[in-house]
């Protein structure tokens, strides 16, 4: 549970690679008209997993762009996982059949319970619960929407029933460049008992040696968009500078 992997994050949409603000639809910005060429570029700079976010599907509530992420999953070498709209066994098998190797359920594990506890037990570690929360509770439908249920309550939960990774987002951080919320991930690991990936937030290269010196307290990596994207991080010296702090 000590290793810490970088994510650097392609968040499709129109199919180009583009950035939000805390999950704003209107505040966008492109970055790349390639998401394929992106992922390459990732992939030489020493990342070993790519991060999508279709989120076209997370707002229309099913898959939207297979094609390219079927493209993308066939032009890297390394891992990649993807999250948006997913709701139904028919899309996580679409998917994984396409070369993805972990799929990420959001909105579902608390809308449709029964559908997350199928896929846990029928994918296992192919599959991640993705923990996105406002003020401790959990958002859906692409953050549009808040629930009632909170963040490490729902945690707990879906590791009863075979989940083993989250990916917990504080939306109040995302792509605000202000540093990830540290303690709420560190306590969503230790409630839960597994693997958190942090998302949202991270900004600067502090931030990823503050996450990953929590590796053995159960936060197993981060997520990393717009810091790359403005170039206030780069992927090479980070993946450098992770892997040199996991052997002091």
């Amino acid at each position: 549970m000590s290793s810490f992997i970088i994510y650097p994050a392609i968040d499709i949409r129109d199919g180009k690679c583009v950035r939000l603000v805390q999950g704003d639809y209107n505040q966008e910005t492109v970055y790349n008209d390639d998401p394929v060429q992106v992922a390459l570029s990732w992939e030489k700079q020493g990342g070993t997993y790519v991060h999508l976010v279709d989120l076209d599907g997370a707002k229309a509530g099913h898959p939207v762009n297979d094609e390219l992420i079927g493209r993308i999953a066939s032009a890297v070498n390394v891992p990649v996982q993807v999250g948006g709209g997913l709701r139904t066994v028919a899309d996580v098998e679409r998917l994984l059949g396409l070369g993805v190797s972990r799929l990420i359920i959001g909105t579902a594990a608390i809308e449709d319970r029964a559908f997350t506890e199928e896929v846990l037990g029928r994918y296992g570690d192919k599959v991640a619960i993705g923990i996105d929360a406002r003020n401790g509770y959990v958002a859906t439908r692409g953050w549009l929407e808040t629930s009632e249920v909170q963040a490490e309550v729902l945690a707990k939960e879906l590791a009863a029933f075979g989940a083993e990774t989250f990916i917990f987002t504080d939306i109040s951080r995302d792509g605000m460049m202000q540093g990830p919320n540290v303690e709420a991930i560190v306590s969503l690991a230790k409630a839960s008992g597994r693997t958190v990936i942090a998302s949202g937030g991270v900004s600067v290269m502090d931030d990823l040696l503050r996450l990953s010196k929590h590796a053995e307290d159960g936060v197993g990596g981060a997520i990393v968009g717009k810091a790359l994207y403005t170039g206030s991080i780069d992927l090479s010296e980070a993946v450098r500078a992770v892997n040199n702090s996991d052997t002091i």
